[in-house]
């Protein structure tokens, strides 16, 4: 395993000590409880300060590529080095080390722009104070002055004194030598240092080299493939992906932007997340990392998406672990969003599959979203998924009809009104989640649309009566079927609609549904409960009669409405089996009741059994086993 050895110092006489031109106490505890999320930021700054000074050295003729050696701390007397070989120090620099921090105010220390070089290294090397008591900096400069070392210790207090030639380091560059305190010897062991150079450092462009406890070393350098422009994404990108997200992305989408330097992927999650989720962008700034959960680089209504990018143009907070809010993230996080409604676009024109598929997974988030944010609606409305009478659609092919959108308000009444709407005038669906509220929005989203309200008492109306001729057969039928229901307290309507081939409806509003479920719950309930519920529901049926409109006849349990276009409805009507006729009926209506999804009641179940035994009975010449069903009508 390499070592460095260590440097024998001229004989001098002992450097007199000088007190640090700040409280230092009182800045390493800022840093480690305020500013840095955690003690193991000091690798970080290490790294940070060592590229900073191999960029520097990189401006002068005939520099060496850079490189950066760490040697972790073996045993609990070992002692972590760090090594670059980037442009160093003199005398005079190292003594205004801190010197930025002793003149600035906190605002301004903590806020040094990355141009200080000098003030940077100071603050970066206070990060080491979280892990060790002492700090010992050895450091040659690429001007030639001789070497020069520099301690700092926990206590406040730090010498300086320069090192003859051939005594300090024999290189130009800097180490940083740190002796782990008791109890953080866990963060220089090798396992550490090794997933932290990786962690923070992968992407760095200065190799960075771990030496291994065992012997050798591990060189961590790798390119950014996030940060590439792709025609088709690698498996490599979708590994790294699969990574960031837990799972196979749906795809990745190619992030840049040129003003800031900003280039990554964003990886669309194969799930929906939880409601509460961050989006939680992993941000890398000049190959360093910043944070693997910043959450306000992309717009917010782009939860659907987890970026991993590159910056140069952004500007880090104090912790470097998140990133100020400005106009340069403001421009980029636009630009991001602008790129991602390119990705849905593109989508729907050239692989409409794909975007079906994308829509699945985030529909309900999207349709949620869109009730308050007016950038998302405006592109992602037309594509949304949408059910009518005539099929599956979206919002954009309904539109381009240029006609009134039409829509029911509950998933019943659609299925109430789907089945006698016509093609040219279809009904949507606006009972399923958000889509009512979406449907009332539209006019505001896209001026010139017109959208109404459809219910099943509108469409009844509509409906086409028979031809004057054949009205009266169509009324002596209504009233025989009305006959033959009368004990499930359902009346009946004779009208004409499309299609031919469907015999009846069962209509139920709002009012009738209630009705329903409250006879659906006094069934299930039983004593005490079975009494509270008769009442409530005979004092909600007196009220509910009292403001029924003048002339309403719709029974307790709906309105069967006979089609008279139905080859099996005319034949009724041209029957003269009576008995036969109202076993059909009774038929007929439990065929209604399940076409339009509705639970069947116990007498209504009874009802279907003893119609289809009658049926049987007399198709065979038996004779119908009559039952506890009422009388035909002309029955004694």
């Amino acid at each position: 395993m390499p070592t460095t050895p260590e440097p024998t110092p001229a004989p001098a006489s002992p450097p007199a000590s000088r007190p640090f031109q700040v409280d230092l106490r009182g800045i390493v505890d800022l840093l480690s409880r305020s500013i840095y999320s955690g003690p193991q930021v000091y690798l970080r700054e290490l790294l940070q300060n060592g590229v900073d000074a191999i960029t520097a050295r990189q401006a002068l003729p005939g520099a060496p590529p850079g490189a950066i050696r760490i040697t972790p701390a073996l045993g609990p007397d070992g002692e972590l080095v760090f090594t670059d070989n980037g442009i160093g120090l003199t005398a005079a620099e190292v003594g205004e080390l801190l010197a930025t921090v002793g003149r600035s105010s906190k605002r301004d220390v903590l806020d040094l722009p990355r141009t200080d070089r000098l003030g940077q290294f100071g603050i970066g090397l206070l990060s080491c104070f979280m892990v060790s008591d002492d700090i010992r900096v050895l450091s040659r400069s690429a001007g030639g002055a001789p070497p020069v070392e520099w301690v700092g210790s926990a206590d406040g207090t730090f010498t300086v004194r320069e090192l003859t030639d051939g005594s300090g380091l024999t290189e130009i560059g800097t180490q940083v030598r740190l002796r782990p305190r008791a109890g953080e010897g866990e963060l220089t062991s090798a396992a550490a240092v090794l997933d932290l150079a990786t962690r923070y450092g992968a992407y760095l462009p200065v190799p960075v080299r771990v030496d291994l406890p065992g012997g050798g070393e591990q060189m961590i350098s790798a390119e950014p493939l996030f940060a590439s422009t792709f025609a088709l994404p690698s498996p490599e990108l979708m590994a790294l992906g699969k990574e960031l997200i837990g799972a196979e992305p749906l795809d990745a989408i190619a992030l840049h932007v040129p003003a800031t330097g900003t280039r990554g992927t964003a990886f669309v999650l194969p799930f929906a997340p939880s409601p509460g989720a961050r989006q939680a962008t992993r941000v890398y700034l000049r190959g360093m990392l910043l944070s693997e959960r910043v959450d306000d680089l992309l717009p917010e209504w782009a939860f659907f998406a987890r970026c991993v990018v590159d910056t140069t143009g952004l500007r880090p907070t104090a912790s470097r672990e998140a990133l100020i809010q400005d106009d340069a993230l403001e421009e980029t996080r636009a630009e991001l969003g602008a790129t991602l409604r390119r990705w849905v676009a593109t989508m729907a024109n050239r692989d409409p599959v794909r975007l079906s598929t994308f829509l699945g997974v985030h529909h309900l988030a999207l349709r949620a979203l869109v009730l308050h944010d007016d950038e998302l609606a405006q592109f992602i409305v037309p594509w949304l998924p949408i059910e009518t009478s005539n099929g599956q659609t979206t919002y954009r092919e309904l539109l381009r009809g240029g006609e009134p959108l039409r829509f029911a308000e509950t998933v019943d009444e659609f299925r109430q009104i789907a089945a006698i709407a016509r093609p040219d005038a279809p009904v949507i669906n606006g009972g399923y989640v958000y889509d009512s509220d979406i449907l009332r929005r539209l006019p505001d989203l896209i001026p010139g649309t017109v959208v109404e309200t459809v219910t099943v008492t509108d469409e009844l109306a509509s409906l086409d009566v028979p031809p004057l001729a054949e009205r009266p057969a169509a009324q002596r039928l209504q009233a025989r079927a009305e006959a033959a229901l009368r004990d499930l307290d359902c009346t009946v309507l004779v009208r004409s609609f499309a299609p031919d081939t469907l015999p009846a409806l069962h209509i139920a509003d709002a009012g009738v549904l209630r009705r329903l479920q409250r006879q659906r719950a006094k069934e299930a309930g039983s004593g005490m409960w079975a009494s509270i519920l008769q009442r409530i529901d005979d004092a909600q049926n007196t009220a509910d009669a009292q403001h029924a409109p003048a002339g309403e006849t719709v029974g307790a349990a709906g309105q069967l409405c006979l089609n008279w276009r139905n080859r099996l409805v005319r034949a009724l009507a041209e029957s003269t089996d009576e008995l036969l006729l109202a076993r059909t009926v009774r038929v007929v209506h439990v065929q209604a009741l399940l076409a339009a999804h509705r639970p069947l009641r116990a007498v209504e179940r009874a009802s279907l059994t003893d119609a289809l035994t009658d049926i049987v009975h007399l198709s065979a010449g038996l004779g119908a086993d009559l039952g506890d069903l009422p009388d035909a009508p002309g029955e004694n």
